[in-house]
C-alpha cells in the first residue's frame, strides 16, 4: 500500500515510533490490577439531537434507498408503516435497565419524530422487545446482537416461522405488529443501542448504507444513539403525505415538498443522482469485520474493500471506513501499514461533516499506540481531542477507554492524583458501556499494561 502524498510529512515519525514498538522494551509493563471498589454508574442525560447539517438534496436520496432497497440489495415494492397509535411492550427476562433506556427512547421519539407511541405493560402491543439469554438467541442467528422480525409476538412464534415468507419484510403492505430480539444478558450501552437501532428499523427504513456518517441506519456502528437525521427520516416516514402502499416513484415525488416543509433549512430537496455500493463491497468489508476466518484472510477483504473503494472514485465514508478496517486488522502484526491505514482513515473522515465520532475512534487507537511507546503528550493531545466526541455521541465504552488511556498519559507525567481522579471516572462510564463490572476492570488492566514504567512503588495502586 502506497502512502497518499498528503499523509508523507506525518507518517515518518510515527514509523519510526511504530518500529520501535516491534523491539522489546528495557521497561517493565504494569500488568497486575488490584482488586477495587467501583464508584457508581454513570449514565447520559437525555438530548434531543440537533438537525441534519446538510442539504435535503442528499438526505432525500439517502431516503429512497433506505425506504426501497434491503441490505441484500433487493427492492422493496412499497412502503409500509404502522397506522394509528404504535405500542410497544417487554417480555422475557426484562434488564432492570430496559424500561428505563425504552422510556428515554419513547419520549424522544414524541418530540423529535412527532410519533403517536407509548409503552404498555402485558397484552398485544404493535411492537414487542423479547429479551432472551445471548446463547438462545445466538443458537439460531449466530452474527446477530438483536434483530427485529416483522409479523411474530415473540421467539416461539418466531422459530415457528422463521423460514416462511410470513417474516419477509416484502410480503408487507402494511406493518400491525413485529417483535425485536435482545439479549438479557448484556451491558446497559449494547441494550440501549440495540433499543434505538431497532425499534428504529421496525418503525422506518429497513435498509443500512455505509456512506451514512449521521445515521444509526449504518452498519458501520459508530452511531448508536438516534441522530437529527434519524428523527428527520422517521418524521417522513409518517407525515401525512406518505401512506401504506406508494411506490418508490410517488415516494421520491412527494419527498422534495415534505422535507421543505420539515426541515427549512435544508433547501428545496431535489433528490441528487443516486450512489449505489456494489455488492462486492459490502462482501468484502463484511468478510474483513466478521467473526470468522483467519485474521490474513480478513486483512485480505479489507485490502480488497480499499481498492475497491479507490476504484469507485469514492471520497466519503467508503472509502475512510476501508481504511480503517484494514488498519486496524492490521495493528497486530504489521503496524507500520497499520498506522498508514489509520491516518489515511483518518484525514478521509476529517474532510467529511460530522464525522468527530469516527475521528475519535481512530484517535483512541493512535493513542493506544503512543501509550505504548511512553509518548505521553501525545497520549494527551489525543484524547483530550477525542473525550468530548465520546461524549456527545454518549458512547461510554468510548468513553471509558479514552479517559484510562489519558489517566496512564497522565501516569507518565507524574501527575498522579490527575490519574487517579481519571480512572474513577473511567469506571463510573465503563460499568454503563462494558458488558460486566469484571470486563470494565479488565479493560483497564489491558490499558495499564500498555504503559511502560521503571518502577512500581506504593503511588501506583489503581485507581
Amino acid at each position: 500500500m502506497t502512502i497518499p502524498r498528503h499523509l508523507v510529512r506525518f507518517t515518518a515519525l510515527i514509523l519510526t515510533l511504530a518500529l520501535s514498538a516491534c523491539v522489546a522494551p528495557e521497561t517493565t509493563k504494569r500488568s497486575q490490577m488490584p482488586q477495587i471498589a467501583l464508584p457508581p454508574m454513570k449514565t447520559f442525560p437525555v438530548v434531543a439531537a440537533p438537525p441534519p447539517g446538510r442539504s435535503n438534496a442528499s438526505i432525500a436520496r439517502d431516503l429512497i434507498e433506505l425506504e426501497f432497497r434491503m441490505e441484500t440489495g433487493r427492492d422493496l415494492g412499497v412502503l409500509t408503516r404502522f397506522e394509528g397509535p404504535i405500542t410497544v411492550t417487554l417480555t422475557g427476562d426484562v434488564p432492570d435497565i430496559a424500561p428505563i433506556e425504552l422510556d428515554q427512547l419513547l419520549g424522544r421519539l414524541r418530540h423529535e419524530a412527532g410519533l403517536d407511541i407509548s409503552r404498555v405493560g402485558e397484552g398485544p402491543a404493535s411492537i414487542t422487545v423479547d429479551f432472551l439469554p445471548r446463547a438462545k438467541l445466538h443458537g439460531l442467528v449466530p452474527q446477530a446482537a438483536c434483530f427485529v422480525v416483522p409479523r411474530v409476538t415473540g421467539w416461539d412464534d418466531y422459530k415457528a416461522a422463521r423460514r416462511s415468507d410470513r417474516v419477509d419484510w416484502r410480503t408487507l403492505t402494511v406493518r400491525d405488529r413485529a417483535t425485536i430480539f435482545v439479549p438479557s444478558d448484556t451491558g446497559p450501552q449494547e441494550l440501549r443501542d440495540c433499543l434505538h437501532e431497532e425499534l428504529a428499523q421496525a418503525l422506518g427504513p429497513l435498509n443500512d448504507l455505509y456512506r451514512l456518517t449521521d445515521s444509526v441506519f449504518n452498519d458501520d456502528n459508530f452511531r448508536n444513539v438516534l441522530t437529527g437525521f434519524d428523527m428527520l427520516a422517521l418524521k417522513v416516514h409518517y407525515a401525512p403525505e406518505m401512506h401504506n402502499g406508494m411506490t418508490e416513484a410517488d415516494y421520491a415525488a412527494a419527498l422534495p415538498r415534505v422535507l421543505q416543509r420539515l426541515n427549512p433549512g435544508g433547501g428545496k430537496g431535489r433528490p441528487l443522482p443516486p450512489d449505489p455500493t456494489p455488492m462486492e463491497w459490502k462482501d468484502a468489508i463484511e468478510t474483513a469485520l466478521g467473526p470468522t476466518g483467519t485474521l490474513t484472510s480478513r486483512r485480505r477483504a479489507a485490502a480488497r474493500a480499499v481498492e475497491l473503494a479507490r476504484n469507485e472514485g469514492w471520497q466519503d465514508s467508503r472509502l475512510a471506513f476501508s481504511y480503517f478496517a484494514f488498519g486496524r486488522l492490521s495493528l497486530a502484526d504489521e503496524i507500520e501499514l497499520a498506522v498508514m491505514a489509520l491516518l489515511e482513515a483518518r484525514y478521509d473522515y476529517a474532510q467529511l461533516p460530522g464525522t468527530d465520532i469516527q475521528v475519535a475512534h481512530i484517535d483512541m487507537q493512535m493513542a493506544a499506540l503512543a501509550l505504548s511507546l511512553g509518548q505521553a503528550d501525545d497520549v494527551l493531545a489525543l484524547t483530550s481531542r477525542a473525550i468530548p466526541a465520546a461524549r456527545k455521541a454518549q458512547n461510554a465504552a468510548l468513553l471509558s477507554t479514552l479517559l484510562m488511556l489519558r489517566a496512564e498519559g497522565m501516569e507518565l507525567k507524574g501527575r498522579k492524583s490527575e490519574a487517579r481522579a481519571l480512572r474513577l471516572d473511567s469506571l463510573s462510564w465503563a460499568r454503563y458501556g462494558f458488558g460486566t463490572d469484571e470486563e470494565a476492570v479488565l479493560r483497564m488492566g489491558e490499558i495499564a499494561a500498555l504503559a511502560p514504567v521503571t518502577q512500581v512503588g506504593a503511588d501506583d495502586a489503581r485507581p
